[in-house]
């Protein structure tokens, strides 16, 4: 069963473990542990785990992708989520894996340079076209969806599903900048804009980086079809202090809150609303 199957009717929380193991790799004693992380984020309700392994290992390193390939198959209902350049080591990761039946579900191509410091832009067309439609037809044949981290620019979509994605990942830093600034409506209708145009080409929608308990519900109310949103950054931060099974819910809560929202926007999508929404589990349990 994939992650949209799981959540039919609302957007489906992949957590990002790649931080646990920064913190992990600053000492030689294994703590804290990348699986444990994982597991107890599934356990409080994730529908999925999201790596993104970089060819340096200043996070998550090569057994990391496979121990959580083994975790993964006792939670045949969640997905297994590798992002990654396809040009640098993410292919032999999809290949082995998928060749010994341990996933993943899904692929998302991201076109980050080896040394880069985090993802910043997505991929262009017609410019990366050529290089990226064999490796996403080998990921298909393999059994594995394969979304693009894409910018929301609205008429890149239909190029992304000629070129063979099943998805896209809309890169959402730049919503989250303009936060709590006049610019978020504007952002926003942006956001929605090139949901739209990609579910018009038949592309399902996820959408990450630095999404956090202030914006999501907003993300998750405005933009339209939303399957999934893949957070790391602001969920560890937040765990650090509410531990991960506190932290998964109050996320959860945040994307409920969004939902909620489209159906009753008189009354549930006030500010007061939304604030409560993201207190629930403010403090330690």
């Amino acid at each position: 069963m994939n992650m949209s199957e799981h959540t039919p009717h609302r957007t489906a929380l992949s957590v990002n473990v790649n931080k646990v193991a920064l913190v992990r790799n600053t000492r030689h004693l294994g703590i804290p542990s990348v699986t444990r992380a994982a597991q107890q984020c599934l356990q409080a309700g994730a529908q999925g785990i999201t790596v993104h392994p970089r060819p340096d290992e200043r996070h998550i390193r090569r057994q990391d992708v496979f121990e959580l390939a083994a975790l993964m198959r006792a939670w045949t209902d969640r997905e297994y989520n590798i992002e990654g350049n396809p040009s640098q080591n993410l292919m032999d990761f999809i290949r082995e894996l998928a060749g010994q039946g341990m996933g993943p579900q899904q692929v998302t191509f991201v076109p980050d340079s080896e040394d880069q410091f985090t993802s910043d832009h997505g991929w262009s067309f017609p410019q990366d076209a050529e290089r990226l439609a064999p490796l996403i037809a080998e990921c298909k044949q393999l059994g594995v969806r394969v979304s693009l981290f894409m910018d929301p620019v609205p008429e890149q979509m239909a190029a992304a599903r000629d070129v063979g994605a099943d998805r896209v990942e809309l890169y959402t830093e730049p919503y989250a900048a303009a936060w709590g600034t006049p610019q978020q409506a504007e952002e926003l209708k942006r956001y929605a804009a090139a949901a739209q145009a990609a579910l018009d080409a038949g592309l399902g929608v996820n959408a990450g980086h630095d999404l956090n308990r202030d914006n999501l519900a907003a993300f998750v109310r405005e933009v339209p079809g939303v399957l999934e949103v893949s957070i790391g950054h602001a969920l560890i931060a937040d765990a650090l202090e509410l531990g991960y099974a506190a932290t998964v819910q109050a996320y959860q809560a945040c994307i409920d809150a969004g939902f909620a929202a489209e159906k009753t926007p008189d009354l549930i999508a006030s500010s007061a609303y939304l604030s409560s929404a993201r207190g629930i589990f403010h403090s330690k349990p």
